[in-house]
């Protein structure tokens, strides 16, 4: 079992179709400048994507925008605004409306926080957003 760590937006071009069983971006998509292609190329080389981000719409964001006015600081958001690595702001809704458009297929989901799973309303309560994902089974002809 071999493992290897690219840049996620250069790194994968060199390698045949189906070379992995697994591709992981963990608490990467959101920093990444072309998502869609960095899809169209994890899912070509993996057989499975594996996905995790932080929830941007977790209900500690949304509530020190409110009662604050200013970007949230939060356990799974730790930068300042002017020091954040993260370009796109995606909550699960987001990416759940993002994986039907691109037809991805979701296998598995989970949303956690502080290492427990969260059921109940996860765009509001859930600090992060896993995902399993596959390319969608091509229609017959």
């Amino acid at each position: 079992m071999g493992v290897l760590h690219e840049d996620i937006e250069v790194g994968l071009s060199a390698f045949p179709d189906e070379s992995f069983d697994y591709v992981v971006m963990n608490g990467s998509l959101q920093q990444v400048k072309m998502p869609d292609s960095v899809f169209r190329e994890a899912l070509r080389v993996g057989k499975n994507l594996l996905v995790g981000f932080p929830n941007f719409r977790h209900y500690s964001s949304r509530f020190q925008i409110l009662s604050g006015g200013k970007v949230p600081v939060t356990p799974s958001l730790p930068f300042q605004w002017y020091d954040t690595p993260n370009l796109h702001f995606l909550s699960i809704s987001d990416f759940r409306d993002y994986c039907k458009m691109r037809g991805i297929r979701i296998q598995a989901f989970a949303s956690v926080s502080r290492s427990k799973k969260v059921r109940f309303l996860p765009n509001l309560f859930a600090e992060n957003g896993l995902f399993l994902l596959s390319k969608m089974n091509p229609s017959p002809p």
